[in-house]
């Protein structure tokens, strides 16, 4: 149990310790404040994890599910940075609780938008999903930083094609818990081939401090203004967006339909742990669809193996040396092991679209259309840029783009007019329903 919950950990930790390292760096933090900042970050997605997985009253998931920073914050974050220099730490822990508190209000009204998450929508956004993090894996695979010297080297790409080769292997030809565990197996080969090669760099761990508390606003009291206000509202609803997406993927690879119950927990939990953020030197908290990826090939579905994770990375935040354990896996070992995780998602994706009859009406359409509106901010990241600010914020994520887009057309096509065009069975029609008022197959009614 331990050793998969560290996979999760170390499938995420990149994507959890990036946004406070890269917004710390912009707003000349010393290492001492950067260590905690990367401290708070940890154990708010810690609480986040226990949050989404164990629940408490009506707010969690209570699936398999892992949360952390998003990093949809880094982009306005860091234009509030270059405007307010030293002053803009405060308020973006101002807007930051702002927009915990709204996620958590306004999550009842937002989950009824599960009802218009068919197949045929739900698909094409879970493959979009794993469209959007394959280019993340590209990245770590040449090294994580294009300004390095030796970003796109063939010592990275090497150091990449071998973990993913040992995954593979791992996973072809061991059996039982050791093929479940072939990520973190491959995550170790290609850690221990990269030590002779000087991508390992440990001498890290000894400046940093034994054990840390977050404090609450160690950066100072927190400010607020409109525009960061709104600034952080929208980047809230596009984590709002993703999380939906994520809990409804999940469900599918879990085999536990998200109705709008769970979804409405899920946003509680996103929404106080964001707020929590906000207290505590952190940011806005949205789903980690790499994981979603790790449950998907390891079949391990039980939600208090990511609780456990959840309480490994409360751990690592008070204890920084051991955070920075899991940080000498070097950056293109990750991108090897991405490959694997994120394709994971994108094929959930796509075996979901199979429960979609795309010969029907027009459901083919909208997923053409939504795919490629997905795909557009991947492959042009400035394609958007001659919108306003706020809508170009919310478009440059493919996954809402393609989302927004797949919602629109399918209450056009299948909603307006002439009647919907997808089966009345993969539609929740009352907005209201729990999930006892949805079909769950009886092998897996006892899944924890």
């Amino acid at each position: 149990m331990a050793t998969v919950a560290l996979q999760h950990v170390a499938s995420m930790y990149a994507g959890v310790a990036a946004p406070p390292l890269i917004i710390g760096a912009a707003a000349g933090l010393t290492a001492a404040q950067l260590t905690t900042l990367l401290a708070a970050s940890l154990v708010i997605a810690g609480v986040a994890t226990l949050l989404q997985t164990l629940g408490v009253w009506r707010i969690g998931s209570r699936l398999p599910f892992v949360n952390g920073v998003s990093f949809a914050v880094v982009s306005p974050i860091l234009a509030v940075v270059g405007a307010k220099k030293g002053a803009a730490l405060p308020l973006i822990f101002g807007s930051t609780l702002i927009a915990g508190l709204c996620c958590f209000l306004l999550a009842p009204v937002f989950c009824r938008l599960v009802r218009f998450f068919p197949p045929v929508v739900s698909g094409t956004v879970i493959t979009l999903i794993g469209i959007s993090l394959l280019p993340v894996a590209g990245n770590w695979a040449q090294g994580g930083n294009s300004h390095a010297a030796d970003y796109g080297s063939l010592v990275n790409l090497g150091l990449a094609g071998l973990t993913l080769v040992a995954v593979l292997l791992f996973n072809r030809f061991l059996h039982g818990f050791l093929q479940r565990i072939s990520i973190l197996l491959g995550l170790l080969v290609g850690t221990l081939a990269a030590i002779p090669l000087g991508k390992v760099d440990v001498h890290a761990l000894s400046s940093l401090p034994v054990f840390e508390l977050p404090h609450p606003f160690a950066f100072g009291a927190p400010r607020f203004e409109v525009a960061s206000i709104i600034s952080m509202l929208v980047v809230m609803v596009v984590s709002m967006t993703e999380s939906t997406a994520d809990m409804i993927a999940l469900g599918e690879v879990v085999e536990r339909a998200a109705d709008d119950r769970t979804i409405a927990g899920g946003l509680r939990a996103d929404g106080l742990a964001t707020a929590f953020g906000g207290v505590f030197n952190g940011f806005i908290c949205s789903a980690f669809a790499q994981n979603i990826g790790l449950v998907a090939l390891t079949k391990i579905r039980s939600r208090f193996v990511v609780a456990l994770a959840g309480v490994f990375l409360i751990v690592m935040g008070l204890l920084p040396p051991v955070g920075a354990l899991v940080s000498l896996v070097p950056q293109p070992v990750l991108g090897g092991a991405g490959v694997v995780l994120f394709g994971s998602v994108a094929v959930a994706g796509i075996r979901t679209l199979g429960k979609a009859d795309l010969s029907a009406g027009s459901n083919a359409i909208i997923v053409a259309v939504s795919l490629s509106f997905g795909i557009f901010p991947i492959a042009f990241p400035d394609f958007y840029q001659a919108f306003p600010e706020q809508v170009a914020t919310v478009l440059s994520s493919g996954i809402s783009a393609g989302c927004l887009m797949a919602v629109t057309l399918n209450l056009l096509f299948n909603h307006l007019g002439r009647g919907r065009e997808v089966p009345p069975a993969h539609v929740a029609e009352e907005p209201n329903a729990t999930s006892e008022q949805i079909a769950v197959p009886e092998q897996v009614k006892n899944v924890s």
